[in-house]
């Protein structure tokens, strides 16, 4: 049967990875525990957790769907003031789930490729980079594909120290997709990027920090603590003019200074206007701690 471009996301077993998903029993559930996306909210916090280990959350249509639509949620949810995307068991997503798609009820014809890319791995991607809210990723195994580039899509990356990223489509004879040539290029620049997909050796978590990839690399054991820290600071903080700085940081690699300076002014504009602009500079001046509220 003919490949199409989301099997770059097939899946590659890494070494076996400590669980460290989230502690769900101390949150409620908003789905049933067995479901293939886990959800809650705590604190302000969305937590959005793959939930197919035995397959190392090799994501299928149904889930993508589902992360796409609670991140939707996310940006209109005023109670939603930050997100953390993490997996249970020892893989973070092994890529797409070829296993679960349909065989095509016709002979394949030019744009069903490109058209399936684009409805399907293309848009996970970018509903993270969309999503209003900051979007933490807690990387507690092996991303692989459009698992990478899942997390390479978040705001922030946090990562178990046995994770390992695979760029696996060039294994596959395949183009790299769901965003990747435009996510490891402004990530890494574009040597480095060009050295993980031409090889698509396998990353492990403190060379990935320190090519700037991800953000922190902490003991397996230690990931859901920090990912908590780190999303109830956010949580914390004023959430619009977190959402105003992710989309000028966002554009500022594709804009002119012109633009980038243009978009800065009216991006402060906007934010004056908020309740968490003018606690911020009253706390200062009153020389107390600041109370976000997220508006």
């Amino acid at each position: 049967m003919p490949v199409s471009g989301e099997a770059a996301e097939a899946a590659h077993q890494g070494a076996a990875q400590q669980r460290t998903a989230p502690r769900e029993a101390v949150r409620q559930q908003t789905v049933p525990r067995d479901a293939a996306v886990l959800h809650s909210l705590d604190g302000g916090v969305s937590w959005i957790t793959l939930n197919r280990p035995e397959v190392m959350n090799a994501v299928t249509p149904d889930q993508r769907e589902r992360i796409i639509a609670l991140l939707a949620e996310a940006s209109a949810d005023p109670a939603v003031r930050a997100v953390v995307l993490t997996a249970t068991g020892r893989g973070f997503c092994a890529g797409a789930d070829l296993r679960s798609a349909r065989a095509p009820d016709r002979e394949r014809v030019p744009g069903d490729v490109a058209r399936t890319i684009r409805l399907g791995a293309q848009r996970l991607i970018a509903a993270v980079l969309d999503c209003e809210k900051p979007v933490i990723a807690a990387v507690n195994g092996t991303a692989a594909g459009i698992g990478a580039h899942l997390a390479f899509a978040c705001d922030l990356v946090l990562a178990a120290d046995t994770a390992k990223f695979v760029e696996v489509f060039v294994r596959r004879g395949l183009v790299p997709d769901g965003g990747g040539a435009y996510l490891l290029p402004r990530l890494v620049g574009p040597q480095r990027a060009k050295e993980l997909m031409f090889f698509g050796d396998a990353l492990g978590a403190a060379d990935a920090e320190l090519l700037g990839l991800v953000n922190r690399t902490v003991p397996g054991g230690e990931l859901a603590a920090l990912a908590e820290e780190w999303a109830g600071r956010l949580a914390a903080g004023p959430t619009r003019a977190l959402a105003l700085t992710k989309q000028l940081v966002n554009a500022s690699l594709d804009d002119d200074r012109a633009a980038a300076f243009a978009a800065e002014a009216a991006a402060q504009e906007i934010n004056m206007t908020t309740r968490d602009a003018n606690e911020g500079v009253a706390s200062f001046v009153e020389r107390r701690p600041p109370e976000y509220r997220g508006h």
